[in-house]
């Protein structure tokens, strides 16, 4: 990965900047979805599935030999795809610590994400971020 975390997000802020209303933004975030690398039937398990959203989400966390993280997801809902891409962005392929020193919070109060969805929306999307920092802890290396 040649972008930080932080670089991620300001390059996704930007963006989301270019964007009028939230109208457009919620066009492009389900578009961002469109993007997401498929799961397999058997990839769509009740162990890879997101417990605490409305949807239906899956989420694959594959570790690599180099430190980081990959991950892939998808969901039943269009919208929740796009919110998936937008945190694939942001954590896919960085190693535990990175995505455990990363304040998610913040991040979508800068892509405006925190006002503009649902309360059921915004929860699921905890949920999400909840389960990925759950993942990217247990995959962190011990400090000697």
């Amino acid at each position: 990965m040649t972008t930080s975390i932080t670089e991620a997000l300001a390059d996704l802020a930007a963006e989301f900047e270019l964007l009028g209303d939230w109208e457009e933004r919620y066009r492009y975030v389900i578009e961002l979805g469109r993007e997401l690398e498929p799961l397999s039937d058997a990839e769509r398990s009740d162990a890879n599935k997101v417990r605490g959203c409305a949807s239906q989400v899956w989420l694959v966390t594959e570790p690599r030999d180099d430190g980081t993280v990959h991950f892939r997801g998808d969901s039943d809902a269009h919208i929740v795809r796009g919110l998936i891409a937008i945190l694939m962005r942001l954590y896919a392929d960085r190693t535990p610590d990175e995505m455990l020193a990363f304040d998610a919070n913040a991040a979508f109060a800068t892509l405006g994400l925190s006002g503009a969805l649902s309360a059921q929306r915004s929860n699921g999307l905890a949920s999400m971020v909840d389960r990925i920092r759950r993942d990217a802890a247990a995959l962190q290396l011990p400090r000697p």
